[in-house]
């Protein structure tokens, strides 16, 4: 999530070009975004199948959560805050330790940490397989190793942590239906049994609060309007926000 001064500047520069379009596109609604997103929604998003079989598991809970893992997590958080059934999706750290469980120290790449987002949802009004289809799809590229565009090390790594049984079956089973949708392999690591540890404050609705930072309008921006053009039925307007104190 870091821009080095050369990112920087084509950010900058590229945003002058979609920016604007971006912007409005995602406060339009799903007719407009896909238009204006259509100069880099190829980028940001591929059409992959709906689960099935075991990877569409019907759940008759009302509350369950799933840790996704797909880079940096302020567009992951961004787009899952805008899918409905969604009640809260918090960024923070999984994968190591409670002591190292901090920006500074994760940003190094040695901690085990990723970068993620806690998503909880009510399994009534969206389906475990709608996010994973919306996670592989929309708001990461899964096929890039330790990586997700210019940010590079293990703590942007693809990943979904899980300790239900049920969920780790559908991860299994989906990541298996889609493999043949990319040209490289789907490198997603599928863990269990990790805590996770909510980021710090100025981390949480980052998207949200900083529509026009570069990185946001270059990198996430774009995922909204993904998620409006390929999940109109699923897309909320009007994000569920981490409550801040």
């Amino acid at each position: 999530m870091k821009l080095s001064l050369e990112q920087g500047i084509a950010a900058a520069v590229a945003t002058l070009v979609v920016g604007s379009l971006v912007a409005f596109a995602v406060d339009a609604g799903p007719a407009l975004g896909a238009a204006a997103g259509a100069a880099r929604i190829s980028e940001e998003s591929r059409a992959l199948p709906a689960p099935t079989g075991t990877a569409a598991f019907k759940d008759d809970r009302t509350q369950a959560s799933v840790v996704f893992a797909g880079g940096c997590f302020w567009g992951v958080q961004g787009v899952f805050q805008h899918v409905k059934g969604v009640s809260n999706a918090v960024s923070g750290y999984i994968g190591g330790e409670a002591t190292t469980a901090r920006y500074e120290t994760i940003s190094g790449g040695r901690t085990g940490h990723a970068e993620a987002v806690r998503v909880d949802y009510d399994p009534r009004q969206v389906s475990y397989g709608q996010l994973l289809q919306v996670f592989f799809s929309v708001a990461h590229d899964p096929t890039q190793l330790n990586r997700q565009g210019p940010d590079r090390g293990t703590q942007y790594r693809s990943a979904i942590f899980s300790d239900d049984a049920r969920q780790q079956a559908a991860n299994r089973a989906y990541v298996g239906q889609i493999g043949a949708s990319f040209t490289s392999p789907v490198v997603t690591e599928l863990g269990t049994g990790k805590r996770f540890y909510p980021a710090e404050a100025y981390h949480q609705n980052y998207l949200e609060r900083n529509p026009q930072a570069a990185y946001i309008r270059y990198y996430d921006a774009p995922k909204l309007v993904a998620l409006q053009q390929r999940f109109p039925q699923l897309y909320r307007k009007d994000p569920m926000l981490v409550p801040m104190r």
